[in-house]
């Protein structure tokens, strides 16, 4: 039996992504893909990452002639979690493509476990919730035999008219059991003319880990849930060894939602790369308190870690407490400090929008950034999606409007303190502050001519802005009734 794998992250619908030029191939798409390979199934893939519509699959059912469609979204790429009503519908035309060629259609992500009913309406067959690699094989195996799948965990279908949601299948712990990506499904050459191109290196995604087990209220966790597992370093580093045969990739980006959670494990990570004289830069996810614990950074920049996007959230402590993030302020200005001393770029991801959050807040956060200036930020405002307990606290006041169309349109789509101008406007007065004080620093630095020429004509640009769009959040700033 055939089985076709695609997933739905078009990287044309998303012009954010398109500008920053950094696509990463759909590691658990091609990884779903080798568990079944292993089993002895045909497969092949539609990546549709530099589609520029649904319809291109057609040619790909009319080659390969696929007995199931398996539209199985990268858990591992946090753009998909944003669950995006641009590749919703995206997913819903290669669905009903699919059905036209009498293929059974199976799907699984952040957003078909969100949305099930939608995709099973549009022609889905089967919705895989949890983890779903092991769970697909068994649907397949189901389907080709001919037996009744509907028992099997992990699967949501309609049967008669009555929707059916079964228990999500137990996790697989040993994750060095599953085998390595198939990644000779992916066609790599426009990946990598695109970061050459635009970043002159090459850099592809690896995966350690599987979910998270903090639990910030307003972060979804439909795949995982809050249990955590981890790759061995060895095995990690096998695949590292691998890629860099297979493609010549010089760095990496650690997809996980928090890597080495354990302190150990990143010593050991450091200790096989050194004995495996393996040399790689890398970027990862990760927290203010793990980032202090002692010789841990010093441990990221002895293997290569070259960049931390760290969740900072806020500068208010009244907001992270309100998260149940479970960090500090201090802890995120000290590890900030500690990645500066090691020459480890540290990046803060921030948060506009929880509720309760005021322009006191809001000064607190822009108060961090320019005591502590990160090497770069990126904003986004309070998301509600389903399964959070914020979700829950906001769900209430939530509009017609529940999903973003692509990854910069950062609508507050509940009720808040303030108008949702208000939030579009502090993001970019944000980044202008940010972006006059990296050039102030130039100036203090650099002593070369056209670079302090540069910064200097960058420093007042933003300066402007930043005083304009101080204006403009003044007349934004009275809090709704």
């Amino acid at each position: 039996m055939k089985v076709l794998f695609t997933h739905s992250y078009f990287l044309q619908f998303d012009p954010k992504q398109v500008q920053h030029a950094q696509p990463y191939p759909p590691l658990g798409t091609i990884l779903a893909a080798a568990v079944l390979r292993e089993k002895g199934y045909t497969v092949d893939l539609f990546d549709t990452m530099f589609a520029k519509s649904p319809d291109e699959i057609i040619p790909s059912m009319g080659k390969f002639n696929p007995d199931v469609l398996v539209i199985y979204d990268d858990g591992f790429n946090y753009l998909t979690k944003m669950c995006l009503s641009n590749m919703r519908e995206a997913a819903f035309r290669m669905q009903a493509i699919a059905k036209q060629n009498k293929c059974k259609v199976i799907v699984t992500g952040s957003d078909a476990s969100d949305h099930y009913e939608k995709y099973l309406k549009q022609g889905a067959d089967f919705v895989i919730h949890g983890e779903a690699e092991l769970a697909l094989l068994s649907i397949v195996d189901a389907i080709k035999n001919n037996q009744d799948p509907g028992a099997l965990e992990g699967l949501i279908y309609f049967d008669a008219g009555t929707l059916k949601k079964n228990a999500k299948k137990i996790l697989r712990k040993n994750l060095d059991e599953f085998p390595l990506p198939a990644w000779d499904l992916i066609n790599i050459e426009p990946y990598k003319k695109t970061w050459l191109k635009h970043h002159g290196y090459f850099s592809l995604n690896v995966a350690t880990t599987r979910g998270c087990p903090y639990k910030c209220n307003w972060c979804a966790k439909p795949i995982y849930g809050n249990q955590y597992n981890m790759r061995s370093a060895a095995n990690v580093v096998k695949e590292i060894i691998f890629i860099k045969k297979l493609f010549q990739v010089e760095h990496i980006w650690f997809c996980d939602d928090i890597f080495g959670l354990k302190r150990s494990w990143v010593t050991e990570f450091k200790n096989e790369l050194l004995l495996q004289k393996i040399k790689i830069r890398y970027k990862i996810q990760s927290r203010a308190d793990l980032l202090v614990q002692e010789k841990y950074v010093e441990d990221l920049a002895l293997s290569g870690c070259a960049e931390v996007w760290m969740g900072a959230e806020s500068g208010s402590q009244k907001i992270l407490d309100a998260m149940d993030k479970g960090t500090t302020v201090e802890e995120i200005l000290k590890a900030r400090l500690l990645l500066k001393q090691h020459q480890v770029k540290a990046c803060f991801f921030l948060q506009y929008g929880y509720p309760g959050e005021t322009a006191e807040d809001v000064a607190s956060t822009i108060q961090m950034i320019e005591k502590s200036m990160p090497d770069d930020i990126g904003i986004s405002v309070s998301y509600p999606l389903p399964g959070t307990v914020f979700y829950e606290r906001v769900k209430s006041s939530l509009k017609d409007k529940t999903n973003w169309t692509d990854s910069d349109e950062l609508a507050l789509m509940f009720n808040n303190t303030y108008p949702k101008d208000y939030y579009k406007t502090l993001h970019r007065y944000t980044h202008a502050i940010f972006r006059k004080n990296k050039a102030k620093l130039l100036l203090k630095e650099k002593n070369i001519l056209a670079v302090k020429l540069k910064a200097g004509f960058t420093y007042f640009k933003n300066k402007t802005n930043e005083i304009r769009l101080h204006l403009k959040l003044q007349q934004l700033s009275k809090p709704l009734v």
